[in-house]
């Protein structure tokens, strides 16, 4: 794991001096937050949960004072993946690739690969000879670019990592880019492709729902989310223990030693948090206190 010269200073003066003292964080009034404070249970300093979204307008991203803050009281960012390590991402792109040498080609019929093939080439610009190999739930992804109303994109994760790294904190993954691709393995192809041509025949409805998903979130109204995430849009019910709840248990298992060490600022993909098996519930299962936080 990457760390600079700097950093690593940082640490090793906090380890003998103790951790800085925690700044306090504003209440939200109900549960209508993305940003929680996860304290108690023989914890020595508070720690903090954030609900990403994948992707939306950059104009739409907003990082609140208080998010800012919760970033500055943790010694380090834990995020899905360590999005910080270059060569990270750069294999990201090798396990993006179906197994066993299987190709798109081979997940259609004629008519739906020429369909398929139409689409990327005019509406993305890219031929479907060099994405051959790519799982297509990769590919439902180069979609949402279509699904919104402006040209300038971005993921909350990626702002939330540029704040991290102003204020000098180490980024860290949950999981392993080779997880998250067997993640994606476990679902057949044949299933993906076949949600691959439903999304672009029904784009204009994607687009709406869409829409309604970015502005569930931007509302931060949690309730409303799960129940987005339980509709069939997407068809990605079926696979709600793959997709978010094995790897919710996962986290909460890493978590709690996690925390025991440090106080640390968690920001993964909104959908993780809610539901009973979201890791709200979960970390309150197994006894620490969950406060939502302001963020406006």
């Amino acid at each position: 794991m990457r760390i600079t010269i700097f950093l690593s200073c940082i640490v090793l003066f906090f380890s003998c001096k103790g951790q800085p003292k925690q700044s306090s964080l504003v209440s939200n009034t109900d549960n209508n937050s993305l940003l929680w404070e996860v304290s108690g249970n023989g914890l020595k300093q508070n720690s903090y949960l954030f609900g990403t979204f994948h992707l939306m307008c950059k104009g739409d991203i907003v990082i609140s004072n208080q998010l800012k803050a919760a970033i500055g009281n943790a010694a380090t960012v834990y995020m899905e993946l360590d999005m910080d390590d270059p060569a990270v991402m750069m294999g990201g792109l090798l396990m993006m690739n179906m197994k066993n040498g299987k190709k798109l080609k081979d997940l259609y019929t004629e008519e739906e690969y020429n369909k398929l093939n139409k689409f990327f080439k005019d509406s993305l610009s890219t031929p479907l000879t060099f994405l051959q190999s790519i799982k297509p739930y990769f590919l439902v992804a180069m979609l949402y670019p279509k699904m919104m109303p402006c040209k300038t994109v971005s993921g909350v994760a990626e702002e939330l990592m540029k704040v991290a790294k102003t204020q000098q904190k180490e980024i860290n993954g949950l999981e392993t880019m080779e997880f998250q691709a067997s993640v994606f393995d476990s679902i057949p192809y044949e299933e993906q492709a076949k949600e691959l041509i439903k999304s672009i025949d029904s784009l204009n409805i994607y687009a709406k729902y869409f829409d309604t998903m970015v502005n569930v979130y931007k509302s931060q109204q949690l309730a409303a989310m799960q129940n987005l995430f339980n509709k069939s849009e997407f068809g990605m019910e079926e696979h709600q223990d793959i997709l978010l709840d094995n790897r919710n248990k996962n986290w909460v298992i890493q978590l709690k030693e996690i925390m025991k060490k440090q106080p640390v600022f968690v920001a993964v993909g909104a959908g993780h948090l809610v539901g009973e098996k979201g890791l709200i519930e979960l970390l309150r299962n197994q006894g620490y206190t969950l406060r939502p936080l302001m963020n406006k």
